[in-house]
């Protein structure tokens, strides 16, 4: 079951988020700490024909009540006898707070500075308080944060344990939730309106992740790092998915320590990771073994658990080169119009380094420039070629300029690039913002440049991540269904 919390400020409006939220839940959690004025509580239980938990937290448990405990007590008092389905009740007032009618108890503890380590003591404490089911809420920042959490929700015991993690990790604790055999998991109505920080939204949940289809036999492919771009990358992917009829989705993956990120993949039965091209480099050492590509390049985009452990490969510079090469003319599959090519490289990140790998390979002349001068200097040593320095790029003969740094000014001050230099002979490749156009993107467009699409570059790199991980090419009604689901 999917819980939407609502956290209604107005009595007025109060009818319409729990009406909002029955459309898109099976259960309502009706937060009384937001509410300005003392509510009619049973008014508000009729208002929806789905269960409702009333809940009311104070500042301590992650809540906005501002009133005194004892205020707060005879509130949660009166809604029970309002009769909801379930009330929440934290664990130091639930003794003070006797079961009435049939109203189900959950029995909360709350831990908003770090996770619980033994869970043991408050799961008998909260059993001594006639709970029926128990909840922990402590922050998910990662895996780490989330793993006990997920213990916690997924060992058997006699009462049913519910669990809210929040941060950045809350999404992807609910997905492993939902997998794991939580009664349920907990969904924010929308943006705004979040319980916890972090919470995901309902339609996050159903239009993106798919939780519905979510099951304990559901494998999950892990996304890392993909910020802005992780909803487009999670509708394909899972789009391709269900079009296949495969019982695989896509669960964001929150990292910091990889030193138990084995181990724990292995308890989660996931044996494929996609990284996002900015952070390619992070997880190149947790691999045990890497293709040359990936090697070369100091970058790997895609990992893969196989019988000898973790390998990692690059796939961008492959997709990079096929979306250029096209550009510029491709007659054939023995044709290579890169070869002798002027390219410049502006940016000196791990997407630099995988791109400037594929250049090389296909005979370009690479120049590389950045305002971070060592950076691109160390890129140039790495990969073998030509560093420019910022200032003297507008010097720089150019026939295909590719642009990889996302943080990079437009302008004409000193660490700026001028996109005067552009030319509408050069052909223009700009990963910073895929599948998006970025400014520079727009900007080359508008000056007659031949521009590679974004698009058309993500959609290459994200087929070939995906016959990777299934052993099946994405259907290309996928893919030009998602883009429509976009415009």
């Amino acid at each position: 079951m999917i819980c939407i919390s609502v956290t209604p400020e107005s009595r007025k409006l109060a009818k319409v988020d729990l009406l909002n939220a029955s459309r898109h839940g099976d259960l309502i959690e009706l937060c009384l700490d937001h509410l300005v004025k003392e509510p009619d509580i049973t008014d508000l239980l009729g208002a929806v024909d789905k269960p409702i938990i009333v809940s009311c937290r104070r500042p301590q448990e992650g809540g906005h009540w501002k009133g005194t405990d004892e205020q707060r007590t005879t509130l949660l008092r009166q809604a029970i006898v309002a009769g909801p389905a379930y009330i929440e009740l934290d664990l130091d007032i639930a003794k003070s707070i006797p079961r009435f009618g049939d109203t189900k108890r959950v029995i909360s503890y709350t831990s908003l500075d770090k996770p619980l380590g033994k869970i043991d003591s408050v799961f008998e404490q909260a059993a001594k308080a006639n709970a029926d089911v128990v909840k922990f809420t402590w922050p998910t920042a990662t895996l780490d944060g989330a793993w006990p959490l997920l213990a916690a929700v997924t060992q058997k015991r006699e009462i049913p344990v519910v669990g809210m993690g929040f941060g950045e990790a809350s999404l992807m604790f609910s997905l492993l939730g939902r997998k794991y055999g939580s009664p349920w998991i907990y969904a924010a109505l929308e943006k705004g309106m979040e319980a916890h920080p972090g919470q995901p939204t309902a339609f996050e949940l159903d239009e993106l992740y798919d939780w519905n289809a979510i099951t304990p036999q559901t494998r999950f492919v892990g996304l890392f790092g993909y910020g802005p771009a992780e909803p487009t990358t999670v509708r394909v992917l899972n789009a391709g998915f269900r079009a296949l009829d495969l019982n695989l989705r896509c669960l964001p993956l929150r990292l910091s320590e990889t030193d138990r990120l084995a181990k724990m993949l292995d308890v989660l039965r996931i044996n494929s990771i996609l990284v996002a091209p900015a952070l390619g480099g992070q997880l190149l050492g947790f691999a045990g073994s890497a293709e040359d590509a990936a090697t070369g390049a100091q970058y790997s985009d895609l990992l893969l658990k196989q019988s000898d452990g973790w390998h990692a490969y690059n796939l961008l510079w492959r997709s990079a080169l096929q979306a250029v090469e096209t550009a510029l003319g491709k007659k054939s599959s023995g044709d290579r119009p890169l070869d002798r090519r002027n390219v410049l490289l502006i940016g000196a990140n791990v997407t630099a380094q995988s791109i400037a790998y594929g250049i090389k390979r296909r005979k370009g002349i690479l120049s590389i420039s950045a305002p971070a001068e060592d950076k691109a200097k160390h890129v140039a040593e790495l990969l073998d070629c030509r560093h420019v320095p910022f200032a003297n790029l507008y010097d720089t003969l150019a026939d295909v300029v590719v642009i990889t740094d996302p943080n990079i000014g437009i302008g004409h001050r000193k660490s700026e690039f001028n996109p005067s230099y552009l030319r509408p002979h050069m052909t223009v490749l700009d990963v910073c913002r895929m599948p998006e156009r970025s400014d520079l993107s727009a900007d080359a467009a508008g000056r007659g440049c031949n521009l590679v699409e974004p698009s058309n570059l993500f959609a290459d790199q994200i087929s070939a991540q995906f016959e990777a991980v299934t052993g099946k090419p994405m259907p290309p009604e996928v893919l030009a269904d998602s883009w429509s689901a976009q415009d």
